[in-house]
């Protein structure tokens, strides 16, 4: 079904074709007919974080901003839908456009700069959720005019907003397209805010009655020294997960397309490699408590497999999905099944 309205999409400018491509994912499901856009996934029941994903594949943020489609997107099969990045006020992001394809490369070059309708208004989407099938995870942010300095009030604000609706909370300080925000990464800031959102989860599961785990998202962009870094404080102060990872500022791999001068977080299929080389870093650097979603550059079982094999508990896709339509999450998950079954020998490439 997707083989046939990829060429149609693809004639649209992309932010263009991501908008209609959400509203006939909303009108299959409200149809029942779903099931046409894909196939039925077998259950693969995954722990991690305290929670039990019915598989461990996922759609990541930034397809679904405003928790609009939340039912629509779990009927595709994927274990679980991060929604967001969410931030305190509406912002309508950077000027269009901000959203090009490479497909040559498989590839996407975004600048979105965390467009959504504010907290308040995801909060009512997701209210209205069924959610009946798997699990939700909320990725937050702060809104573009706030400091850094004063980035924790805005963390703080969605946190305390979304805690009793989310199954586990993502702290986004690694986008590219909202400046400075990945200095937000530097040891001393990252302690401090990830300090401070640490306090306020125990003291929201203390009001609520349940805990919910908090994961940090982070940068592939970063070096040996920084991932030590980040490592280190992530580990002192006990997050339940991280995400690894967010876009790439680098255009070594497509440098000679006549887009790569692009500004924007690259992903897709060049994002593969060092993606998957931090998620390795960290596994290393991280204790088995801390469990690791992979992310950047699935476009298929094998992809997958080989972000389990560097360390990946969950994996999530996103461009996967433009470029390979909903199909790509069966695919991947019986990609897992074969390497749990057959045992990680043979899993594939690493």
């Amino acid at each position: 079904m997707y083989g046939l309205a990829r060429p149609f999409l693809f004639g649209l400018d992309a932010e263009r074709a991501h908008a209609l491509g959400l509203k006939s994912i909303e009108l299959a499901y409200r149809s029942g007919t779903s099931p046409l856009l894909a196939r039925k996934v077998e259950d693969l029941p995954t722990k991690a974080f305290g929670l039990t994903f019915p598989n461990p594949v996922g759609l990541a943020a930034g397809m679904d901003k405003n928790g609009a489609h939340i039912d629509a997107l779990l009927a595709l099969g994927f274990g679980f839908v991060e929604i967001g990045t969410v931030t305190p006020r509406a912002q309508a992001g950077n000027p269009k456009p901000r959203m090009f394809r490479l497909p040559q490369h498989k590839a996407v070059i975004n600048r979105l700069g965390f467009n959504n309708e504010g907290v308040d208004v995801l909060v009512r989407n997701v209210e209205r959720a069924r959610r009946k099938t798997g699990l939700l995870g909320i990725n937050i942010g702060k809104n573009k005019d706030t400091s850094n300095d004063r980035a924790a009030s805005d963390y703080l604000y969605c946190l305390e907003r979304v805690y009793p609706l989310a199954d586990y909370i993502t702290i986004n300080i690694s986008s590219p397209n909202t400046a400075g925000l990945r200095e937000l990464q530097e040891e001393q800031a990252l302690r401090h805010l990830i300090g401070t959102l640490r306090e306020s989860q125990e003291e929201l599961g203390a009001q609520h009655g349940k805990r919910v785990p908090m994961l940090v998202k982070i940068a592939p962009d970063l070096s040996d020294e920084d991932i030590d870094a980040v490592a280190r404080v992530l580990r002192e102060l006990s997050v339940d997960g991280v995400i690894a990872t967010n876009t790439t500022v680098s255009r070594m791999s497509v440098q000679s397309h006549r887009l790569a001068h692009e500004t924007g977080g690259l992903s897709g299929a060049p994002l593969m490699g060092q993606s998957t080389m931090v998620l390795r870093k960290l596994r290393t650097r991280l204790p088995d408590s801390i469990p690791l979603i992979g992310v950047g550059g699935i476009l298929s079982g094998a992809d997958a497999v080989a972000k389990m094999s560097a360390g990946a508990t969950l994996v999530q896709t996103y461009t996967g999905l433009v470029y390979r339509g909903p199909d790509l999450v069966r695919e991947c998950v019986d990609a897992i099944r074969r390497r749990r079954e057959h045992g990680s020998s043979s899993a594939g490439p690493v």
